[in-house]
């Protein structure tokens, strides 16, 4: 999305954000709007609070490419691509997305590594989520979402059972939102996929525990809008104030990083799909629904 097309309101996301597998929301807030202090920023005399629109000002920023090649490890070609994007506000917040892609040739996948750094002189929020779309043909009826959780969560006060099954587009569907109790591989993964059994294709992402603790799927199954997103966070589905409440909403020092890595490929026929829900149902605490 261009950003002199974004549309900085409470709801404006929703102009910009146009479908995109991958969308980036942050740097400092995420999920819900609203206002919140800006006591942070030491600067009483402009505004004492921020108004923040859903997910956030990153996704509506324009990107700087900083460098693409390839290396060779053996007779493998990686292929990488580097960019930044910095939010920054005179009397506020001075974040700096880093972020390096890259794609070995021949494979169905794709790994992300983001580095979110402080580059200003004031402790400052810091929320970050992985907005990963799926849509038709991976969701249709009958496609099934693999997540290893303890429990679910929601309070869209819609049934949980069942879930996980996804249905044909429903005419006035309502939107809602599943938040998982995560339970990882041991070295800490979380492998979660979208897949259709009748067709033997899905998609997949694998983060860490310890740098995206929450997990949501957003689960829209009405006409035109028609897609599941998952959704590692940095915080729960309640978003920036339930956050400050539990003494969870995370800050960044003045010069701190905090790194985010993902992984998104695809899953090509059934016995790849066994493969990944065996993955699943093999981490210990998880719980079908």
């Amino acid at each position: 999305m261009g950003p002199w097309f974004y549309e900085n309101d409470a709801w404006g996301w929703f102009r910009s954000w146009g479908g995109g597998m991958v969308v980036t929301c942050g740097l400092d807030h995420t999920l819900g709007p609203g206002d919140d202090t800006a006591e942070q920023y030491a600067q009483p005399h402009l505004y004492k609070t921020q108004a923040f629109g859903i997910h956030g000002r990153v996704g509506g920023l324009p990107a700087r490419l900083v460098g693409y090649g390839e290396r060779w490890e053996g007779d493998a070609c990686v292929l990488w691509a580097e960019g930044e994007v910095l939010q920054a506000a005179i009397f506020g917040e001075h974040l700096l997305l880093r972020r390096r892609i890259e794609a070995r040739v021949g494979e169905s996948r794709f790994t992300i590594r983001d580095e979110v750094e402080n580059a200003g002189h004031h402790v400052t929020p810091h929320m970050f989520l992985y907005h990963c779309n799926a849509g038709f043909p991976i969701v249709d009826d009958g496609s099934q979402l693999i997540v290893p959780a303890s429990r679910t969560t929601t309070d869209y006060g819609v049934p949980i059972e069942g879930y996980r099954t996804l249905s044909a587009p429903i005419p006035e569907f309502t939107e809602a939102c599943f938040e998982h109790e995560l339970v990882a591989e041991p070295d800490g993964r979380v492998p979660v996929a979208v897949v259709n059994h009748r067709l033997g294709v899905g998609v997949y992402q694998v983060f860490r525990v310890d740098q995206l603790g929450h997990h949501t799927v957003w689960r829209m199954m009405g006409e035109d809008t028609y897609a599941l997103a998952m959704e590692p966070s940095t915080n729960r589905d309640a978003g920036r104030w339930d956050a400050r409440t539990r003494g969870e909403l995370l800050t960044l020092q003045p010069g701190e990083i905090r790194q985010y890595d993902l992984e998104i490929g695809a899953i090509d026929g059934e016995a790849a799909i066994e493969d990944f829900v065996r993955r699943v149902a093999g981490i210990a605490g998880a719980v079908p629904v």
